[in-house]
């Protein structure tokens, strides 16, 4: 069992993301010490790309205002290795196939290997073609996190058998954001996901309050939330830090 899946061991996890470098990457890791304070579970570190497809307007304007701040992904690897001096949960990094390529796959993996990344999601990368990149991911333990989506429907069960470290359900259709309430009937999905795998599910995208987080833990394992944070992150700037850990410790105190 990896130390993802760990993580989930007897309780439902809060699993916060945040755009490195947004405003700085001191920020940044405030807010993580933050969040890890206030019972984050795994933390997701988006690492900032010019065509982040599968997100809304408020996480591409997170990326943005990092890549013109001068992030780049050696300087996110280099504050992990701060991070890591400290903060032992699971870190999970949550890109774009192309970063990685760009970079080299074998040695982005085995620096993630180095400084302490647990995981990686890349929502632009189908299952079917994550084989680009899983021998690299199993030669340095990184757990390669794959999705499932509404639209997932007849390979569920096949995402499902081949899952590591905790599989992502996405709860609705089209990129991330805030939604006042979530309508898709997830309960079928994670049927089928559990007559499939003992890996842990997590939920993520549109949740934005504790009601909403409550309710995907009593279906799943975890709630995944990011644009909220990202809001909370463009209204104070590099004052961030201690509003973002209040709101990881309500949506946390929502999942007990």
């Amino acid at each position: 069992m990896s130390k993802i899946a760990r993580a989930f061991a007897g309780e439902k996890v809060f699993i916060p993301f945040i755009t490195c470098g947004d405003p700085d990457l001191d920020t940044t890791e405030k807010c993580v010490r933050e969040m890890v304070k206030n019972g984050a579970g795994i933390i997701e570190l988006g690492i900032p790309f010019s065509d982040p497809t599968a997100e809304g307007p408020v996480i591409q304007a997170a990326n943005l205002r990092a890549l013109n701040g001068g992030v780049t992904t050696n300087k996110i690897f280099d504050m992990v290795k701060n991070l890591r001096q400290d903060v032992i949960i699971p870190l999970v990094f949550m890109t774009y196939a192309n970063v990685v390529f760009s970079y080299g796959a074998e040695k982005f993996l085995s620096t993630c290997a180095k400084i302490g990344v647990d995981g990686i999601i890349l929502p632009d990368l189908p299952f079917e073609e994550r084989e680009e990149f899983l021998p690299a991911c199993r030669k340095f333990g990184v757990d390669l996190i794959s999705m499932i989506a509404p639209t997932s429907e007849s390979r569920i069960a096949m995402i499902s058998k081949e899952a590591e470290g905790f599989l992502y359900i996405v709860s609705s259709l089209g990129v991330t954001g805030t939604r006042a309430e979530i309508k898709t009937d997830l309960a079928p999905m994670i049927k089928i996901v559990r007559e499939n795998t003992k890996i842990p599910c997590a939920i993520g995208f549109g949740i934005s309050t504790p009601e909403q987080a409550r309710d995907m833990a009593k279906i799943s394992d975890g709630a995944i939330v990011g644009s909220a944070i990202i809001k909370i992150l463009a209204q104070h700037g590099k004052n961030s830090a201690p509003y973002v850990g209040d709101f990881v410790r309500k949506m946390k105190a929502a999942m007990i």
